[in-house]
């Protein structure tokens, strides 16, 4: 039987439709179980702290929970990789931080390519370094780090979360500007306890996992490595104010696999930068020296492209391999 035009077009429209109202239907219905939120790294790190902020008013948003669940190891790429291959429905979640993009230059062989297999959601805060120390450290004050490590070149430690994590890196940025020669100690756990307890001198922690033992004298601020000093701690001067130039930030975003359907990323990123505009958590992230960084899924983008180029020549210029 041949159809009349008019209501052969009308079904054909419909037809096309059907998919996306599909699509639409699933996001509408989103979520319906818990949603895990990948951290590469330990329970206590900047990155597991982050996430936490974020997954508890998610759970009240969606009135689903928003679980935090830490895979550390290799630098977070674990995790990363979990994330990579599950199955893209909007339930597995990675927690993207700056070190995923220092990865991305550092590891040449993964089984995962960052921009291509982890489709970005929203960034959700951005914050300095602490350039911290024991109390017992002879040096106060960045001048006298950087007299007394050319002093003692290779003895002054410093710890971190692993060869090329994000408190790696800007402590050998660190090194580049200043000809200051440390002695790298990575961690495969977490590095804080062996800080406090003096087993290790020095370390660029993320502001948010250090600013209470700082507050409470028992790790000593020497500076923060934002451009300006930190309203969180204000008597604390930025490395720049020795160091022109010197500048950095760890970061941490929302991130889904590769597929995830494109209105399961919009919800969350609505979801996201609206749970960021709320005034108690801008007051908590202000507290720990935190701010927040809301983002479209393409400003995320590019942002990570812009990260990796940065740090790229940083992973060159100070040779850092792999362990």
């Amino acid at each position: 039987m041949k159809l009349p035009r008019r209501k052969f077009m009308h079904l054909a429209a419909g037809s096309i439709a059907l998919p996306a109202l599909r699509r639409f239907a699933f996001a509408l219905d989103y979520p319906t179980r818990p949603v895990h939120i990948i951290v590469g790294f330990a329970a206590g790190s900047n990155p597991d702290i982050v996430a936490r902020l974020i997954a508890d008013p998610l759970s009240r948003r969606f009135g689903q929970q928003f679980i935090v669940d830490d895979r550390p190891g290799a630098s977070s790429n674990i995790g990363t990789e979990a994330v990579a291959h599950a199955r893209p429905d909007g339930y597995t979640l990675l927690a993207v931080t700056s070190s995923n993009t220092v990865n991305a230059t550092l590891y040449a062989k993964l089984n995962f390519d960052l921009v291509s297999d982890i489709a970005p959601i929203a960034g959700t805060v951005r914050l300095p370094d602490i350039v911290t120390a024991t109390p017992s450290f002879p040096a106060t004050t960045v001048p006298e780090l950087i007299v007394y490590a050319k002093a003692n070149p290779g003895k002054v430690t410093f710890a971190s979360n692993g060869v090329g994590s994000a408190s790696h890196v800007i402590g050998e940025l660190f090194e580049a500007m200043t000809g200051a020669k440390l002695l790298h100690v990575p961690y495969r756990t977490n590095y804080m306890p062996d800080l406090l307890g003096g087993q290790v001198q020095l370390a660029f922690t993320p502001i948010a996992q250090t600013i209470a033992y700082v507050r409470e004298g028992r790790l000593r601020a020497l500076a923060v490595t934002s451009a300006t000093r930190s309203d969180a701690l204000p008597k604390v001067p930025a490395v720049a104010e020795f160091v022109p130039g010197y500048e950095s930030y760890v970061w941490d975003g929302i991130g889904a696999p590769k597929n995830t359907p494109t209105e399961v990323v919009m919800a969350l990123n609505e979801a996201i930068n609206a749970v960021l505009a709320n005034a108690d958590l801008k007051a908590r992230l202000s507290s720990l020296g935190a701010e927040p960084m809301p983002t479209t899924p393409p400003e995320f983008q590019r942002f990570i492209a812009d990260e990796i180029v940065k740090w790229a020549k940083v992973i060159k210029f100070a040779d850092i391999k792999p362990e």
